[in-house]
């Protein structure tokens, strides 16, 4: 009888890089992982499938979708590992390495990040790319990236990270190279909040004087 490796080793020895090159000479490095780790928190269609006001959507409804994601921040993002270079780790090496721990950053990052790409991949091809919305702050450090210190004081800095994030700009997907990037055709996260909310609330308005609820 075949013994199968335990989960952990098979999604551990199942990463692969290489390399593309385009025709103006530039190279682009890609380090892939096994899909299990994304699937660790699958995204579904369930709420589309069991509600049937979403249905029939024509071509020319997509533009009336708005999604707002709202990120809780995460540590300052770095390029801290690739595929060759953990192709050499054993079990611990996945667990702790150099002061971080790729097994718990890879699961708590890699869920997140494909749902914001696959999102942006849809409204981009849909020609419309306003109705996403990605805010999240990854760039925070020592104690305000942690989940697990709430003295007063870091639940402060937190306040004011919070406050800078709706100063910047509004990000979206660089689709080459998986990054987010200023969008120069949006505002900052705080504009773009008001121009959601103000769209939701003229659709509440025109719902309800459909139904005949409020006077025009």
């Amino acid at each position: 009888m075949e013994v199968q490796p335990p989960l952990f080793l098979f999604w551990v020895r199942h990463r692969h890089q290489f390399e593309t090159k385009y025709k103006d000479g530039n190279t682009q490095a890609f380090n892939l992982i096994h899909g299990a780790d994304v699937a660790n928190n699958p995204v579904s269609g369930h709420a589309l499938l069991c509600n049937q006001d979403f249905f029939p959507i024509k071509p020319a409804d997509y533009g009336k979708f708005l999604v707002l994601s709202l990120g809780t921040g995460t540590a300052k993002i770095e390029e801290k590992y690739d595929a060759v270079q953990s192709g050499k780790w054993g079990v611990l090496g996945w667990l702790y390495n150099k002061g971080n721990t790729p097994l718990i950053d890879s699961f708590s990052h890699a869920s997140s990040d494909i749902v914001d790409i696959h999102i942006s991949v849809l409204f981009q091809a849909l020609h419309s790319d306003k109705g996403y919305l990605r805010i999240q702050d990854d760039e925070l450090k020592g104690d305000t990236a942690s989940v697990d210190v709430s003295t007063k004081d870091n639940l402060n800095r937190l306040v004011e990270a919070g406050k800078g994030l709706l100063k910047k700009p509004v990000c979206k997907v660089n689709l080459e190279t998986g990054k987010n990037e200023p969008d120069p055709s949006r505002g900052t996260n705080e504009e773009e909040l008001i121009h959601f909310a103000r769209k939701l609330s003229n659709e509440r308005r025109a719902r309800l004087q459909k139904k005949g609820n409020i006077k025009q």
